[in-house]
């Protein structure tokens, strides 16, 4: 049986394999430097045909012209790539344009120092959560993620939060995607995530205690951009023998959504 392509796949899933304005190849050299993950520096061409999914010959192609525009730098003494000024050029622009992180900033710094937490700020990609922001408090016990850190869509508090706070229809769509990615789990994942779903109907938040990881428990809180450009989610976390479930719900819940409407009201 012939391996299906990756990329292929994603394609089937979105419908883009239809759509003639979309620009294939743009998207496969967009979707070669996803293949990075947070704290990798190096890549080989296998390692790129394997997370990819694309054939060698298409990888070899790519990878030359990234390097060409900056966007990829080749180590020739270990034959490897690494990602380029380019790509941190894009990250910077896309952060240093963001009026939410300016006006959030101050007060997650704030609120992570009362709190001895990690207060993050968050938005989705994919089927995970990336930090836009994070402030730690400077206690030896908080949470120690920074900023383009991914987390799971599903069994974090920032990932539920976001996902209450969808439209109905755009939240099916991405549940069908989490059910699709996790057979084997998803009765018990869904139950998870319908309690979080009415966590924050009836508290205004979304809790996440040891679904994660056994030993984090955290609060989110998500904001609907007051422009429409989007959801976004904060997130408070930690220790789960610092943050217990009652603290999360009784005091770090409702402080964390009245941080979340300061900033919603400046934004506005």
């Amino acid at each position: 049986m012939t391996k299906r392509n990756v990329f292929d796949t994603e394609l089937d899933q979105q419908g883009l394999d239809q759509d003639r304005q979309f620009v294939t190849a743009l998207a496969r050299g967009l979707e070669l430097l996803r293949c990075f993950r947070p704290g990798e520096r190096l890549l080989g061409n296998q390692e790129l045909v394997l997370r990819s999914g694309l054939p060698k010959a298409t990888v070899s192609r790519l990878t030359y012209t990234l390097v060409r525009l900056g966007y990829l730098q080749y180590v020739e003494s270990l034959g490897k790539y690494a990602l380029d000024t380019g790509v941190l050029a894009l990250g910077y622009a896309h952060l240093s344009g963001l009026d939410i992180r300016r006006l959030a900033r101050p007060l997650m710094a704030e609120f992570a120092e009362q709190t001895q937490s990690s207060v993050s700020l968050g938005a989705r990609d994919r089927l995970s959560m990336v930090y836009l922001e994070n402030c730690q408090g400077s206690g030896p016990l908080t949470l120690r993620l920074d900023v383009g850190a991914r987390v799971p869509l599903a069994t974090t508090a920032m990932g539920r939060a976001y996902l209450a706070a969808l439209p109905q229809g755009e939240r099916d769509v991405l549940l069908d995607q989490l059910r699709a990615r996790n057979p084997e789990h998803w009765p018990a994942l869904c139950e998870q995530l319908e309690r979080a779903f009415r966590q924050y109907q009836d508290l205004g938040f979304c809790l996440s205690c040891g679904d994660w990881q056994k030993d984090i428990n955290a609060v989110a809180v998500p904001l609907v951009k007051p422009d429409g450009s989007g959801v976004v989610a904060f997130s408070c976390g930690g220790p789960a023998f610092a943050l217990r479930q009652h603290m999360l719900e009784d005091d770090l819940g409702p402080r964390l959504s009245h941080l979340v409407r300061t900033v919603e009201a400046s934004l506005g």
